[in-house]
Formats: structure tokens, C-alpha cells, sequence
């Protein structure tokens, strides 16, 4: 059986947006898709999740954020916290235990969606898996990598644009994006996530450097974690081996 679209409004007036959504059916623990920043739910990691769930009877879920892919929203209006919203409310549908599966700034949202649902008293996330997690990103990966030049168009003109390695066009990053991410850095303090954690790193990422998921690690002291350095990898890790050492993460967390 095929996943089955859906769609839900998050977000009230103008802040108001539709997230589509793939939902497959199946037993627990579900298997939760956050993806990275300017992906979609059709990459090939999301595929491969989709694909196990339905050969294991397992249920899947994954979605767009706002100004990606299928749903609603502006992209340039895209921040941390919105991006959470939309993650909570669609963790909201599911049942049951989840595995939740983040890349790279999903890595970072699977965290603060962990914390968030562990304040609530939700505590249905059975573990966590993060491929190449961009834990607070917009400090570590990209402010504190400007230019002079860069800050001050990003002050001045609340925007700033880098080349991307994955499209012609370039990334448009926000003041706005910025300065929301402070309101959710994690790295400083230990953090907690009361569940296994599963990491898988590209030795070759240039993105998110093996350094910065060490960084990671080091602040994971009180729960069980396993580090897994792909040495040729990079940072999308979608080669067939990288899907297939997914796959089995996932199913040794099941």
C-alpha cells in the first residue's frame, strides 16, 4: 500500500500554512523524517525510510516544512522555530512509539522536538537517529562564518546569500533565521534526551564537519550514544552503502 498524502494547516492568520505530509501505515515503532534545510521529503534517505517501513510493517511519516517542497509558505519566512511548530504538530498524528530520523538541521530539530514532547510529558520517542546533525547551525555553521562584509549585509539588509553546493541558485539566509536559532542553541550544556541515539557522520561532509558531530557526542554524556564515521561519506550520505547502514541503524533501534 502507498503512503497516503495529507495535508494540515499549522499556524494562525498570517502566519497560517500548509504542510503536506506522506503517512504510510503500519505498526510501531513508526519511523518520524526530519529533513535538512532546503530538502524535501522525496530525498532519497526519506525513499529508503518509506521503503523499510513498508518491507517491515512499520508506519512512516515525513512532511515540508514551510517554503519547502509540497507545502505552503514562504521560504525567506522560514525559521527554527516555525520549522518546530510544524514538527510538533505533525508528531501530533502519530501513534505509538517513533524512531525519529533527522539530517543535518532535521538532526538539530529532532533534538529540540525530543525536549519540547519530554516537557509535555510526551515520551514516545524510542531513540533518536541524526545524519550529520547541524546542531545549532545558525550560529556554528553559519554566522560565525561571515565575512565582515556578509554581517554587515546581514544586519543592513536582513539577508545574506552563499553558494550552494546542491543547486545553481544560492542559499538566502535571513536576520530573521538567525536570530531565532539563539533562541534554541543547545551546545553549552549537557543535553539530555532520555533515549539511544544513533549518529552517522561523513568523514568527507564539508557541511557539517565530523568535528562538529563529535561536538555533539561530547555534550550527549547521559545517554546511550553510538557514533558511526563513514570515512568516505559526505553530507548527504545517499549512496546505496550510506542507505543501507540507515537501514540497519533503524532496524537495530526497533
Amino acid at each position: 500500500m502507498a503512503p497516503i498524502p495529507r495535508t494540515l494547516s499549522v499556524g494562525t492568520g498570517e502566519a497560517e500554512r500548509t504542510i503536506a505530509t506522506r503517512v504510510r501505515e503500519g505498526g510501531a515503532p513508526g519511523l518520524f523524517w526530519l529533513g535538512g534545510f532546503r530538502s524535501d521529503m522525496a530525498g532519497s534517505k526519506a525513499e529508503a525510510l518509506d521503503a523499510l517501513g513498508a518491507a517491515e510493517g512499520l508506519a512512516v511519516t515525513r512532511f515540508d516544512y514551510s517554503g519547502h517542497g509540497q507545502s505552503g509558505g514562504a521560504f525567506l519566512k522560514g525559521t527554527i522555530s516555525r520549522w518546530l511548530e510544524e514538527a510538533q504538530a505533525v508528531f501530533a498524528l502519530t501513534e505509538g512509539p517513533q524512531i525519529v530520523i533527522g539530517s543535518s538541521m532535521g538532526g538539530w530539530l529532532a533534538l529540540l522536538l525530543n525536549r519540547a514532547l519530554r516537557a509535555e510529558g510526551v515520551e514516545r520517542v524510542l531513540a533518536l537517529v541524526l545524519i550529520a546533525p547541524a546542531v545549532d547551525m545558525t550560529r556554528d555553521l553559519m554566522r560565525d562564518g561571515f565575512t565582515d562584509a556578509q554581517l554587515a549585509q546581514l544586519w543592513e539588509r536582513g539577508r545574506v546569500e552563499q553558494p550552494s553546493d546542491y543547486s545553481e541558485e544560492p542559499y538566502v539566509l535571513t536576520r530573521a533565521l538567525i536570530e531565532d536559532g539563539d533562541r534554541h542553541l543547545l551546545f553549552g550544556t549537557p543535553i539530555r534526551t532520555h533515549c539511544p541515539v544513533a549518529i552517522l557522520q561523513g568523514g568527507r561532509d564539508t557541511d557539517v564537519p565530523p568535528a562538529h558531530a563529535l561536538k555533539l557526542v561530547s555534550h550527549l554524556v547521559s545517554d546511550p550514544v553510538t557514533f558511526t564515521l563513514v570515512p568516505e561519506g559526505d553530507h548527504r550520505l545517499s549512496r546505496e552503502s550510506d542507505l543501507e547502514l540507515l537501514r540497519q541503524t533503524v532496524l537495530r533501534l526497533t
